[in-house]
């Protein structure tokens, strides 16, 4: 899974000089990227999440859209990293697999859940359609052996967490290290507390 770079405010003193920094370091970037030239236009649209520029790559690649572009990632994993939801949509209208794995073993709903983008996590959910591809889903685990559940309870994202049990993710499945879900969300946080109730009192429903 890669993780989205921080994005940083610039004060207006500032931008003309750091917009000539910028272009160099960008230019550095593509030199020493492991990106093959070929797939830079897919993994740049999907970093952007520039829609249009994304509709003209794929319409000019010839490979397949399940191609890994940045450390085994798919561009569907990107754009579901980075919470592109129109990106996500083009993706999935051309045909994208929402089974694809990375290098870490994660399909791209895991990033979804991990970055708290509960429109596109609804978005994947709702395209799989068949409730055993959504139960298989929600049950598959990346290297670490964590679920979508466990990547949404680790972000504390209430809301995605609450989604993925309505759809019958199980809050006790543990991890490689023995862990729940609700064991990696922080202590007294909401939701810790609300997956330990669900837990114990057995019911989606309980806060």
């Amino acid at each position: 899974m890669a993780v989205p770079g921080r994005r940083n405010g610039l004060m207006e003193d500032d931008e003309i000089e750091d917009d000539f920094l910028e272009v160099e370091e960008t230019e550095e970037v593509e030199e020493d990227s492991d990106i093959p030239p070929h797939l830079r236009p897919l993994a740049e649209a999907a970093q952007r999440g520039d829609a249009d520029a994304l509709r003209l790559a794929l319409d000019d690649y010839n490979g397949s859209i399940d191609d890994p572009v940045e450390d085994g990632d798919t561009v569907l994993h990107l754009c579901c990293l980075y919470g592109y939801l129109p990106c996500v949509q083009i993706l999935l209208e051309r045909g994208a697999s929402i089974e694809c794995r990375d290098e870490e073993g994660a399909i791209p709903l895991h990033d979804a859940c991990a970055g708290g983008f509960i429109e596109i996590v609804k978005l994947i959910i709702e395209h799989a359609r068949d409730p055993d591809f959504v139960k298989r889903m929600l049950d598959t685990t990346d290297v670490e052996g964590d679920t979508p559940l466990h990547h949404a309870a680790r972000g504390e994202h209430l809301d995605v967490v609450q989604l993925l049990l309505s759809f019958g993710a199980s809050p006790k499945t543990t991890n490689l290290f023995g862990k729940t879900p609700s064991e990696l969300a922080d202590a007294d946080t909401q939701v810790r507390r609300f997956l330990e109730t669900l837990v114990a009192t057995g019911s989606v429903t309980s806060q």
